[in-house]
């Protein structure tokens, strides 16, 4: 009997075959999102593209435009970190920093500007708003870290919670005013937040305090106890 032929099996892709495909599908949606929108069209063209069909390109992005714009949101920071590398945090205030970095990351997404303003309109969307936070939440993490913040309790989370509301609010104003009204609302906000922190520092002010104060009083209301 003759021997059958042995069946090897297709060699897997190289591991980083998804990442370098996911950015050169991410540069052909750029082109497109202008005219087309942030939409699950716009995944499917842009794959089509870089030569993938259909299946293949929702095998890539299971979430089409939710998986883009997140790809989209990262790249951003990767550029910003790479804008600030040669900036040492060091040898800035606090202050300083955050408006160094809110800065640089808004030079990273004005850089695309018309397909961000197509972006920024499927983030806003109520089944894409969590999204947009957590994409906002990252930024303002990788920001943070950069700024050399070490934090690990609650000052963790209302740091990051702070900086999300600003780099959000200010790429908003980006788009609709411009680069001098952009800065003039960060470093208000940045006035804000560190008078917020004086403050917490003063009075010894804790979230978690704030939260059980607020529950009981609820309870009390509620049971009349």
């Amino acid at each position: 009997m003759a021997k059958a032929a042995s069946q090897n099996p297709p060699k897997p892709p190289p591991r980083d075959w998804a990442d370098t495909t996911e950015q050169q599908v991410l540069d052909a949606a750029l082109t497109i999102a202008p005219r087309e929108g942030w939409t699950t069209r716009l995944a499917t063209m842009a794959g089509k593209a870089c030569g993938l069909s259909p299946g293949e390109t929702e095998l890539l992005l299971p979430q089409g435009p939710a998986d883009l714009a997140a790809l989209l949101s990262r790249r951003h920071d990767a550029r910003t970190l790479e804008a600030l590398s040669a900036v040492d945090p060091g040898a800035l205030k606090i202050r300083e920093r955050i408006a160094r970095a809110v800065e640089a990351r808004l030079t990273a997404a004005i850089a695309d500007e018309a397909a961000v303003r197509r972006w920024t309109g499927f983030l806003a969307l109520p089944p894409h708003m969590a999204l947009g936070a957590r994409l906002a939440w990252e930024s303002a993490d990788v920001l943070w870290r950069w700024a050399g913040d070490t934090a690990t309790d609650e000052n963790h989370y209302s740091k990051r919670v702070l900086l999300a509301g600003i780099l959000t609010g200010a790429l908003a104003i980006r788009l609709s005013s411009g680069r001098e009204a952009a800065l003039a609302f960060t470093d208000r906000r940045i006035a804000n937040v560190m008078a917020f922190e004086t403050w917490k520092r003063t009075t010894k002010f804790r979230p978690s305090q704030f939260m059980d104060a607020a529950a009981a009083a609820l309870g009390r209301m509620r049971y009349g106890r």
